[in-house]
């Protein structure tokens, strides 16, 4: 199921604030937007861990560049998403295969119920699209995540590599995918000091 409609990648779409209707673009991540990421998931978590974590995944080694999106609103960075590499370990002992994770997602409180999560995740998987990865993962709200065709990931078979709710973590397919390979994901070691992988 492809998501839902919403502005091609760097694309403006129109946000109204009361009577003033205000461009928001959603468009990858460039050096100038660093410092304002930061801010936006200290704002959004109320706590350092997220900014932490994406300062960590952007100089690693399963960090993709297209697919760290930032949505702006009158030239502010309003939101952040990251989708990185990850792994999907078979069971049986099989090869690990490159799957995506969609984690952190943030929005400033100031801009949160305005759509501007929304256009993050549909453009993000907009772009994970046309890669070769079969599946994204969200550790997240089954209620938000589900509108973007996300499902639980059990009933792919899919365990996450600690503790959660049967409907926590949840897959997306992608049109890469061509059969469920049951396993568990494994998280590089930047997500190690972050209480949940979460969305």
């Amino acid at each position: 199921m492809p998501p839902g409609p919403g502005p091609a990648p760097g694309q403006k779409r129109r946000h109204s604030t009361g009577r003033v209707c205000i461009p928001m673009e959603v468009r990858p991540e460039i050096r100038a937007d660093e410092r304002a990421i930061d801010e936006v998931h200290r704002l959004a978590f109320a706590r350092e861990d997220e900014a932490k974590l994406v300062a960590a995944l952007r100089v690693g080694d399963t960090y993709l560049p297209e697919l760290s999106l930032v949505a702006l609103r009158g030239g502010e960075v309003v939101g952040h998403v990251l989708v990185t590499l990850v792994d999907l370990s078979p069971r049986g002992g099989a090869p690990a295969l490159p799957v995506l994770a969609l984690a952190p997602l943030a929005v400033r409180p100031d801009s949160q119920g305005r759509g501007v999560g929304g256009a993050l995740v549909e453009t993000a998987l907009r772009r994970a699209a046309v890669r070769a990865e079969p599946l994204v993962v969200v550790l997240g709200d089954r209620g938000y995540y589900s509108r973007f065709g996300f499902v639980p990931a059990s009933t792919l078979g899919i365990a996450a590599p600690f503790a959660v709710a049967d409907d926590a973590l949840q897959v997306r397919r992608l049109p890469a995918f061509r059969s469920a390979a049951a396993g568990v994901i494994r998280y590089p070691p930047e997500f190690s000091g972050l209480s949940g992988a979460c969305g």
